[in-house]
């Protein structure tokens, strides 16, 4: 599933006089009520608002409301905008926001290392994956969950997919704790470990000047000459568009912002191309002169080096590592 978009950041009221600020609450020590009400704000924050969080917490409009207005009476600040208007943070509740991501995810891998102690597996286990994989013949992502959960039922797995800088930032802070993305570069606090490949090729779609020519003579140089959408972002996608000097026309953040840029008729671009093949089934797209236009992408799996991973993320690694031996 996709991780929700945030919402737009609204500038803060006024700060009141020095002595009003020093009147205000101040956050001390942190209570159970302070970690409930900071969940609340965090499902509120992704959800995009009160109504649609009411039916992710199953609270009342009323209730939640009375949450968020503790919650910002108990540090002091205002956290959003609610109203006709929509909602909205406060760039003080952004910032909240991010702290608070990392507050919690601090927090389950605390119970996590508990039920290590006492050597059972339960809790969340938080991972992310680039988007697109599902398609791939060559990803076992679903035969490892699969594994896993016979192992493991009682754990609460909770799949996310977002672009390689987030699911990388989010290992980095402890928001997830098994990361799955295209090797692009590494660092020493994390651990990589291959999975499988992908093959990326280049794609126009109907109305685009190549769409009813013939390639076989096309070349890098003559390409630059068509606008490129490419991912937005230090990719694989990213270094090879440099590489053969393609500038961006148009920038995409998923597979599927690609996918759409292209179908315009107005811009190539790389996709997958066992996500392309329905395009093609289909009469959308074509790949351009695939022999010469294409790269191939090493998916890995990556978690941080310390502290190592708990039982239940160690027992979910194991079993994707196993998935894809089998395929070897």
């Amino acid at each position: 599933m996709r991780m929700p978009a945030r919402p737009p950041v609204v500038a803060s009221p006024p700060h009141p006089p020095a002595a009003d600020r020093r009147a205000r609450a101040v956050l001390g020590q942190l209570s159970d009520m302070d970690l409930r009400l900071l969940q609340v704000f965090k499902s509120v924050v992704e959800c995009g608002g009160m109504s649609a969080a009411e039916l992710e917490l199953n609270i009342g409009t009323s209730t939640l409301s009375r949450h968020m207005k503790d919650l910002e009476t108990r540090l002091g600040m205002v956290l959003c905008r609610r109203g006709r208007a929509g909602f909205a943070l406060t760039p003080e509740g952004h910032q909240v926001y991010e702290a608070t991501l990392q507050l919690l995810g601090g927090v389950d891998l605390f119970r996590s290392r508990i039920d290590d102690i006492h050597a059972r597996m339960g809790g969340n286990l938080e991972i992310a994956i680039f988007d697109k994989t599902v398609s791939n013949p060559q990803a076992q992502i679903h035969r490892a969950i699969a594994q896993f959960h016979g192992q493991a039922p009682d754990v609460n797995l909770q799949l996310h997919v977002s672009s390689i800088n987030a699911i990388e930032r989010g290992l980095m802070d402890g928001r997830f704790q098994v990361g799955i993305i295209p090797a692009h570069r590494s660092s020493a606090s994390l651990v990589y470990r291959d999975l499988f490949a992908e093959n990326m090729q280049l794609y126009c779609a109907a109305g685009h000047d190549l769409w009813e020519q013939e390639h076989q003579t096309l070349d890098w140089e003559q390409l630059r000459s068509y606008p490129f959408a490419g991912l937005g972002y230090h990719s694989p996608n990213m270094e090879l568009s440099h590489s053969v000097r393609l500038p961006r026309a148009a920038t995409g953040f998923d597979q599927e912002s690609i996918a759409t840029l292209i179908l315009s008729g107005c811009f190539l671009g790389f996709l997958p191309d066992h996500y392309a093949a329905s395009f093609e089934n289909q009469g959308l797209m074509r790949a351009v002169r695939p022999e010469r236009f294409h790269y191939r992408c090493q998916f890995v799996a990556m978690w941080r080096l310390s502290p190592a991973p708990s039982r239940v993320a160690q027992a979910f690694i194991d079993c994707l590592l196993d998935a894809h031996t089998a395929l070897d």
